[in-house]
């Protein structure tokens, strides 16, 4: 199952993260939520297959510990949101769909 894309109308913000919103619902260590709002990456789904981190030329994504999530213990983080271009490189190469980038959401940073 992929990412929500219409997250924000369906979702609420329930914490923030390095900065970044973080869209529930979460129950940790099993649900983490969505992470980001510009560059939205939804934890429950993400691999941790590290394509994102490689291939984004502005460096959005950082590796953040997710200690007991059923999926991988590790999770690429859109800590650096505001320095995406919207080139859609890391929506391309998730081979699970968990990331979305839209520029047009309503608190893109």
């Amino acid at each position: 199952m992929a990412i929500d894309p219409q997250f924000e109308d369906n979702r609420e913000v329930v914490d923030e993260h390095e900065g970044h919103k973080v869209w529930g619902p979460v129950d940790e260590p099993e649900q983490l939520g969505i992470h980001g709002t510009h560059v939205a990456v939804d934890f429950d789904i993400c691999l941790a297959d590290g394509a994102c981190l490689e291939d984004c030329p502005v460096d959005v994504f950082e590796w953040t510990d997710t200690p007991g999530h059923p999926e991988s213990e590790i999770k690429a983080d859109p800590v650096n949101e505001a320095q995406c271009i919207d080139c859609m490189l890391c929506v391309d190469v998730c081979p699970v769909d968990a990331i979305d980038v839209d520029p047009g959401r309503t608190d893109r940073v």
